[in-house]
């Protein structure tokens, strides 16, 4: 009886530390989590490029199976890929051909297919509208800096192609007089023409006033740069759409007054750079 007695206690003793072997397994498995996250932070960095140049070279030269290709390990639709075999099938091709190839490859053998533009299929009507505006830009900056050149008047009008549109630059010494907005007489010849450029295109213009940092004096009628610059930027809209009869939705206008210098404010030089209406002629088309 003692006997029996004393098996059961031993066995609710066992019992009772079973839940031991479930907390070490647990802490062993968390000890092993965090050495696997200290090492991964100690990056080799050699290593890390070896295997990820590995990895963008294979991607790169890989046969696609959505393709109708090999795929990355040139197991997949061995029989039916349509794009050149790998270098092992054409040795075993070529060891078929009854030696044929023996006194020297055909050079039509083996070669890769030249890729056929019919096969991307043709392009979309913004496409093309996109590709017929990017060619009338280019002709527009071409026909701007032949006219400039031909005129002398690097020093008052640049032109640059800019991610937004082909930027006509032209400095207020060109179009107005100090701390006034009305356009000059002699700048008409130059608007007139860049109106009749901007008439043949189906796209949007940006006009731009800026002004360099120092103050209005009391003696202008405006009552600061924001102002001043609003003012000669619609000024040059008012020509184009008054005298020439362009559009008006076409255009946009803004005065930024001396907040997006291009120049040093602190140099005559600068300010004079600053001094400026920018034309552009945006990147987009028209709905």
């Amino acid at each position: 009886m003692r006997q029996r007695n004393r098996q059961r206690r031993r066995e609710g003793a066992e019992a009772k530390d079973r839940w031991l072997i479930t907390y070490a397994d647990l802490i062993t498995l968390l000890l092993i989590f965090f050495v696997i996250m200290y090492a991964m932070s100690r990056l080799d960095i050699e290593k890390y490029e070896i295997v990820t140049a590995s990895l963008q070279h294979t991607f790169k030269s890989g046969d696609s199976i959505l393709e109708k290709g090999s795929g990355l390990l040139g197991s997949a639709d061995r029989y039916t890929h349509r794009n050149p075999p790998s270098e092992g099938e054409q040795g075993t091709h070529q060891e078929g051909n009854n030696g044929k190839d023996a006194q020297g490859p055909d050079q039509n053998q083996g070669a890769a297919p030249q890729p056929d533009a019919s096969s991307q299929g043709p392009l979309t009507e913004r496409e093309l509208s996109f590709r017929k505006q990017e060619e009338e830009l280019l002709n527009l900056m071409n026909m701007i800096e032949a006219y400039i050149k031909d005129n002398e008047l690097e020093d008052q009008i640049t032109v640059a192609d800019l991610p937004k549109g082909i930027s006509i630059t032209l400095s207020d010494r060109f179009l107005f007089d100090v701390g006034k907005a009305e356009l000059k007489a002699d700048s008409a010849k130059t608007l007139s023409k860049l109106a009749s450029l901007f008439s043949k295109l189906d796209t949007a213009i940006s006009i731009e006033g800026h002004t360099d940092s120092l103050p209005i004096v009391h003696a202008s009628e405006y009552k600061d740069n924001w102002e001043l610059s609003g003012a000669r930027a619609l000024s040059v809209l008012r020509y184009f759409i008054d005298t020439e009869k362009l559009d008006p939705e076409g255009f946009q206008y803004a005065g930024y007054a001396d907040t997006r210098p291009d120049g040093d404010n602190a140099t005559e030089a600068g300010r004079q750079k600053n001094r400026r209406v920018e034309i552009t002629v945006l990147r987009q088309l028209q709905q």
